[in-house]
């Protein structure tokens, strides 16, 4: 009852302040339809010529930004500061937008920028947040039968292009990132059919990545096979807490992790995590470079080709134990 009290009060406020907007003359002008998209609330019809994007999930606005347009809003998911992107991306814009929320997003703030689209397309898939974003502007969420967050870097690139009315650029991106990844595996080929897993410590807790999440999707396009016994761990979300005593779980034939909120020295340090089996072979990677981080975790195209660049190289020396 709390819950949908509070989604009542935001849809009439919303309604409100919409009503204010279009009184005074501030709202976005009316766009010609464009193209229908899918997504997991149903098919979505978008302007043909969006101008005014806001690019709320999680790197919304690097996929669009790799297309050419610059949000005048976007979410900062992780924590980069300046524009919201990381470095691969920063330069590309020209005007900085105006940030907003991530996991409670500030409808009244988004409703001032007027937007004509909104990207929502990794994203918690809450309906009752895409109701009243839709609200503001059409809306394109994730795809049919995504996990939370789980939406991959190719179905974001032409969700986003369709959506923006570029899919032939999107299917380029695609093709170009896709050819990298290719030339990564013949020059890296170690991690050819091995196992992997790939976790975080964060809030004082350990959770490993599970299939849907961009940094499994990297692995497995690097031709790793996320550790089955993680993957059975699947919940409905992106990631399985795992308790500090059963770290042996993310043992496989490699092991990467990386720190959220701690320095990277508190991991190395960790006596648990120094005697699961990958570690006594060689074969654990801590990330400690906090931009190869932020861009293994990105999924978008442009950091997932900073990550093919330079993870990739540590992951087959990882597995060489070198």
């Amino acid at each position: 009852m709390l819950r949908q009290g509070r989604f009542a009060a935001a849809v009439l406020g919303l309604l409100m302040m919409v009503t204010s907007c279009a009184s005074g003359g501030g709202h976005a002008p009316a766009s010609t339809p464009g193209p229908s998209v899918d997504t997991t609330f149903g098919r979505v019809t978008v302007p043909a010529r969006p101008q005014r994007v806001v690019a709320l999930g999680w790197s919304d606005a690097e996929t669009a930004l790799a297309l050419g347009v610059q949000p005048v809003g976007a979410s900062d998911w992780q924590g980069s500061g300046g524009n919201g992107v990381g470095p691969w991306a920063a330069g590309l814009y020209t005007q900085p937008p105006t940030k907003l929320g991530t996991t409670e997003p500030d409808y009244e703030a988004i409703a001032a920028l007027r937007p004509d689209l909104i990207l929502n397309t990794r994203s918690s898939g809450d309906p009752a947040q895409n109701e009243i974003l839709s609200k503001i502007a059409p809306t394109v969420g994730p795809p049919p039968g995504t996990v939370a967050y789980g939406t991959g870097w190719r179905e974001q690139m032409r969700l986003v292009s369709q959506a923006l009315g570029k899919p032939e650029l999107g299917e380029q991106r695609i093709a170009e990132l896709d050819g990298r990844l290719r030339d990564a595996t013949r020059t890296h080929p170690e991690p050819a059919g091995k196992t992997v897993a790939v976790a975080a410590y964060y809030g004082n807790k350990w959770g490993a990545y599970l299939p849907g999440d961009p940094r499994v999707e990297f692995m497995t396009d690097l031709g790793m096979k996320n550790k089955p016994e993680i993957n059975a761990l699947a919940n409905g979300t992106f990631y399985a807490d795992i308790a500090h005593e059963r770290l042996s779980t993310i043992s496989a034939d490699l092991t990467v992790v990386f720190p959220i909120g701690v320095d990277a020295r508190q991991l190395r340090d960790d006596p648990v995590l120094n005697q699961i089996p990958s570690a006594r072979a060689g074969h654990l990677l801590v990330l400690d470079d906090h931009d190869l981080t932020m861009a293994f975790s990105s999924g978008s195209t442009l950091g997932i080709g900073y990550a093919v660049e330079h993870a990739a190289p540590r992951f087959a020396a990882a597995l060489r134990g070198s």
